[in-house]
């Protein structure tokens, strides 16, 4: 594995085949998609970033790296992807051997260009928060809070605007400080970009440009009326603190058997039309605080009477709610509106119903955007998730906008498409393949919002249909990618970012070695869970376990080695040994399994997984457990039910939720007080020493994640229990003393290795 994160380190990819299927049908039998996941922004501290625009070549648009063949003499360049013949220009004229520029040094594989020739005003971060009012008086004195905290760290230089809605939809006049100041909409209602440009006397003062679209103050928008709404945050603190300060509950009654009206919609198109009115293509976030489900305008996602229940994954299965399409398609035409304005949509859920985050998915990940989901707008999870939007220092999230991301590849591979935060930019061309996974039949994204953990995962598909001859794999056997983002970083500057690698391929009988050699287990899970998550949202009828096992049973037959018919003589190469345990895992998930998650939750984990590393990802399919205890030091211990025991405290790290489980025997000694008094320091370091492990682990972590604590036998074990293989559980003789059972009808790992093994020599 190390060998992989030191890939990783350098250019932020992690690949399942680190040596690639060379021919089409090689790619089919590896089970395994060929595939790539990248995180585009990464923080590397050692990437030199060049102060020039960089080197094109002149057919493929492919950029200057190390790969190329260079002719010193004849000061030429050779593309490795298209193979043609490029000239330097004439400031290159002094490079040679001993003379290179940084972007051909062979460890410099990803650099970053930062160039001096863009000279536009850097346009300042604008913020519009979209605020519900229709919740309880409680969890409006949360949110006042938790917004004035945030208002106090939003960057100097920023726009802020706001919008608060219920059954009416009120915009802020922020830029008038003299009494507060709202324009009202009806919720019920869904309002043109015309007819809120007309509404809000945007063409007060400067007649309305007969042709054209209104866009900003370069077309047709003054500039002092797009400073009534968006106002400076150094400016405004004081007006939007009394403004929140004043905030009430939505006031329209709402009788007993009803929900409350709530225009989500309505507001959300609203909040996107005035963005793309006053501000298209600068880095700009509508910011949505909502705390119950839709109920009105044009996308409700359930009826205002309580007596129908809100959608559920059956319902949703059999198609019977009534709202849901006509929900969707609304957010998808929003969601375009967004992508075409280059702004970006967080969403902060905070409700013990559901919201409609389900709805409202395709929103948010196409733009780009951040999710949290939590209980209450007093839950520390959505507290401490908001503060990290804003906090700078070694823990920013590194928030960019309004990115490009283009691909370019060797000519025997085809671009799938990009499971991933992006939208595709249709942009046709050689490089894209029939097949489409995600966001296809492209070579170029638009990456609204991203951030220094956003990472895409790309699917390739090999197109060469024989198997070449061995003098040519000797030859030629490299497969090139070049991977270029384009983005504004968070002090508005554009930046090109570009990443170049080379891959091996082999064909023929004597590849699966290499193959094996070249496999990454963790980032081969991850990929595979982002398929098994997009084809449950996509295929009607797919049977996700079914489709896990065969490929799982199908790469083992491939790559172990057995007699057959024998399945003890069945073993795996260290390099895959671990992957039918991660597959295990992922049957059992929250991403495949959605029985007890509404359609909300389940929608949110996939959003997290999609943009998450190989890294966070891995965690949330397989969940890291360690153990502390007297006898020994802090110990990764198995995620099993045998790693309980009453003198053990286990600390579980599932991403999500961070459980510190406190043994039977620890608990007592807990109650009693032991760890207050002084002769049991010892004691006292050992309720500790978790404690430190989980802060560490959460302060680097959005969202933030929950932290619970439980004792063993609580009613909170369950967190721990849920995830552990269950290989005691109410059916098996012996457990050992101290330790538990789960009570389950769920197949250990055991039992799953073996009808595995039993399946692949028949």
């Amino acid at each position: 594995m190390a060998e992989f994160l030191d890939l990783e380190s350098q250019d932020g990819v992690r690949m399942p085949w680190n040596v690639i299927p060379g021919t089409k049908q090689e790619a089919l039998n590896a089970v395994v998609p060929v595939s790539a996941i990248y995180t585009p922004i990464k923080h590397f501290p050692s990437m030199p970033i060049l102060p020039y625009t960089p080197l094109r070549c002149r057919t493929c648009r492919s950029i200057l790296n190390p790969f190329c063949i260079v002719d010193f003499a004849a000061k030429i360049w050779i593309c490795p992807f298209c193979f043609h013949r490029n000239h330097f220009p004439p400031h290159y004229s002094s490079i040679s051997d001993e003379n290179l520029p940084a972007e051909l040094f062979p460890q410099y594989t990803t650099v970053e260009y930062d160039s001096p020739t863009e000279t536009a005003p850097a346009v300042p971060p604008v913020f519009l928060f979209v605020v519900d009012t229709c919740v309880i008086e409680e969890e409006i004195g949360y949110l006042r809070s938790a917004l004035s905290q945030a208002v106090e760290l939003l960057p100097e230089n920023s726009l802020v605007g706001l919008i608060t809605f219920g059954s009416l939809v009120h915009v802020h006049e922020l830029g008038f400080s003299v009494v507060p100041k709202t324009y009202v909409f009806k919720g019920s209602k869904d309002v043109s970009k015309d007819q809120l440009l007309e509404q809000m006397s945007f063409f007060a003062n400067k007649p309305r440009p007969a042709i054209g679209v209104v866009a900003g103050a370069r077309d047709g928008l003054s500039s002092e009326s797009i400073s009534r709404f968006l106002v400076p945050a150094s400016e405004c603190e004081f007006t939007l603190n009394s403004v929140l300060e004043e905030l009430q509950k939505d006031p329209w009654a709402v009788p007993a058997d009803q929900r409350a009206t709530r225009c989500t919609s309505t507001a959300l198109s609203i909040a996107a039309s005035l963005l793309g009115a006053c501000v298209p293509g600068s880095a700009a976030r509508i910011m949505a605080f909502i705390g119950g489900p839709a109920t009105e305008g044009p996308a409700p996602i359930v009826s205002k009477q309580l007596s129908e229940p809100i959608r559920s994954h059956k319902d949703l299965d059999k198609d019977s709610v009534p709202h849901y399409h006509k929900c969707v398609k609304f957010y998808d035409g929003l969601s375009k509106q967004l992508v075409h304005q280059g702004h970006v949509l967080d969403l902060f859920a905070c409700a013990l119903d559901q919201v409609g985050i389900a709805e409202l998915k395709t929103a948010v990940e196409r733009t780009g955007g951040l999710v949290v989901l939590a209980e209450s707008f007093g839950h520390s999870v959505f507290k401490d998730s908001l503060k990290r939007v804003f906090q700078s220092g070694d823990y920013d999230l590194g928030l960019s906008s309004n990115g490009i991301f283009e691909i370019n590849c060797s000519k025997d591979l085809k671009v799938q498409g990009i499971v991933g935060p992006c939208a595709s930019l249709e942009k046709k061309g050689p490089l894209c393949s029939d097949l489409v996974i995600g966001q296809g039949g492209t070579s170029a994204w638009k990456m609204c919002g991203l951030d220094k953990s956003t990472s895409l995962c790309l699917f390739f598909d090999v197109v060469r249909k024989e198997s070449p001859d061995a003098t040519m794999q000797s030859t030629s056997n490299q497969f090139y990618f070049q991977f270029l983002t384009y983005y504004q970083n968070n002090n508005g500057k554009t930046r090109i970012r570009v990443t170049t690698l080379s891959r091996r391929w082999v064909a023929g009988p004597g590849s699966i070695q290499d193959l094996i050699a070249g496999f990454d287990q963790e980032a081969a899970a991850i990929v595979m869970a982002r398929q098994v998550s997009f084809k449950m949202e996509t295929e009607a009828e797919f049977d996700p376990i079914r489709w896990l096992d065969k490929a799982l049973i199908n790469l083992c037959s491939r790559f172990g080695e057995f007699q057959k018919d024998s399945p003890t003589s069945f073993s795996l190469s260290p390099r895959l040994s671990i992957f039918p345990q991660f597959m295990f895992h992922l049957r059992r998930s929250q991403f495949v399994q959605v029985f007890n998650n509404s359609p909300d939750e389940t929608a949110y984990f996939r959003m997290i997984l999609n943009r998450e590393n190989v890294a966070n990802s891995v965690v949330m399919v397989q969940p890291s457990l360690i153990s502390y205890s007297f006898h020994s030091g802090p110990e990764p211990a198995l995620l099993d039910v045998a790693a309980i025991a009453a003198d053990r405290i286990l600390l579980l790290d599932s991403f999500f939720t961070v459980v510190i489980f406190h043994g039977s025997t620890i608990a007592q000694w807990r109650k009693a007080g032991y760890h207050n008094e002084p002769e049991h320091q010892a004691f006292a370091q050992l309720l500790r020493a978790p404690h430190d492990d989980a802060e560490l682990i959460m302060k680097e972590r959005f969202p933030v994640a929950r932290l619970v604590v439980c004792d063993q036998h609580g009613s909170q074990a369950r967190f721990l229990l849920a995830k552990l293989n269950p290989s005691a559980t109410y059916n098996t003789e012996t457990s050992q003393p101290g330790g538990d059972i789960i009570f389950t009808d769920d197949v250990s790992f055991e039992v799953f290795l073996d009808h595995l093994q039993r399946l692949v020599v028949q």
